[in-house]
């Protein structure tokens, strides 16, 4: 306690890239987390052991896209700790599995980071069935007009949308998704058909979504589990003009087959993450007129980085004042969790 008998500010150190911490909070967040808490110093991605004399003090640790890994060695230097909040998606990239065993509260920004992937995705299933990176590339090479003749049937009305992964992002799409003429399937390992059903949609397995469905959009967490997932097998299980989106991540895919099927033009993709990340320079993905491909934008970037902010100061602010977080992680749900 201070000598007014209020709480000390507890000591939070940042552990973030320098061009995070620029982008992520606005002046009006940078006054609230000093307001609730003694920031101590940015550190950057680096050996911690570095920093050793200032984590000794650190009762939060505010994370962020380029935080140093952190496990037991870490937390050694850091007796004092009791909660890390990140300003981020996964935790999965920096935090190793033991600093949860331990009982050290974690805190992650998803929920906000789930946003624009589901804006995107939602984009991108509209833009996919209007079969526009096609009708585009054509009109690109040929500068005409309008030439549709040839391609796969066209527009949303009717179409059978697969959503692979009830997650913060799959149930978002999910809500999206009510806005379209579609009907959608879902398949999740942790999930019953009466909760599918509340999100609107049907419950199937996989292999029975990859065969109905028009679009599949991928939202499942990387894992042993989940690793080639989409395989050969499945995939020629798809319909002649079926698309794929993949938003969450490259290894859910088998990279080798889905290359095969889109360079044979049978079916279509949007592909904001590949195994390998990036593809190799000589891939023929980045030549196909059936394929759109971007550099992993479809989470947060510009002003919806601030929603992550907005988030992690929130959550210190709790700290500060004993309240629990709201956006916990919790061990028992690494598994399932991206």
């Amino acid at each position: 306690m201070s000598e007014a008998g209020t709480p000390e500010k507890p000591r939070t150190v940042l552990a973030m890239s320098a061009s995070t911490l620029a982008s992520l909070f606005t002046p009006a967040l940078s006054t609230r987390l000093n307001a609730a808490a003694q920031v101590e110093t940015e550190l950057a991605s680096g050996n911690p052991r570095l920093h050793a004399h200032i984590l000794r003090g650190a009762e939060v640790l505010l994370t962020g896209w380029g935080a140093p890994r952190i496990g037991a060695r870490e937390l050694a230097l850091m007796p004092r700790l009791r909660a890390i909040v990140h300003a981020g998606g996964t935790i999965k990239t920096f935090l190793d599995p033991s600093v949860l065993a331990r009982g050290i509260a974690v805190s992650s920004a998803a929920e906000a980071n789930a946003i624009p992937v589901a804006e995107f995705t939602l984009a991108a299933i509209i833009l996919a069935a209007k079969r526009v990176t096609r009708s585009a590339h054509r009109y690109r090479t040929t500068r005409s007009g309008r030439d549709l003749s040839g391609l796969p049937p066209m527009g949303t009305n009717g179409i059978v949308v697969g959503v692979v992964g009830a997650s913060r992002v799959g149930r978002r799409v999910l809500e999206l998704l009510r806005v379209l003429d579609v009907s959608v399937l879902l398949t999740d390992p942790y999930l019953d058909r009466e909760t599918a059903a509340a999100l609107g949609a049907e419950l199937t397995g996989l292999g029975d979504l990859m065969h109905r469905a028009d679009i599949v959009t991928l939202h499942a967490p990387a894992g042993p589990a989940t690793d080639g997932m989409v395989s050969r097998s499945l995939l020629s299980r798809m319909r002649d003009g079926a698309v794929v989106i993949n938003t969450a991540r490259g290894s859910l895919v088998d990279t080798g087959a889905l290359t095969a099927e889109l360079v044979s033009g049978r079916l279509d993709a949007v592909l904001d993450v590949t195994d390998p990340e990036p593809l190799p320079a000589d891939s023929p993905l980045f030549g196909l007129p059936n394929v759109l491909l971007t550099p992993h934008t479809a989470g947060a970037l510009g002003n919806e980085i601030h929603r992550l902010g907005e988030i992690a100061v929130a959550e210190v602010e709790r700290l500060a004042a004993g309240l629990p977080l709201v956006h916990p992680v919790r061990f028992e749900d690494l598994e399932r969790i991206a």
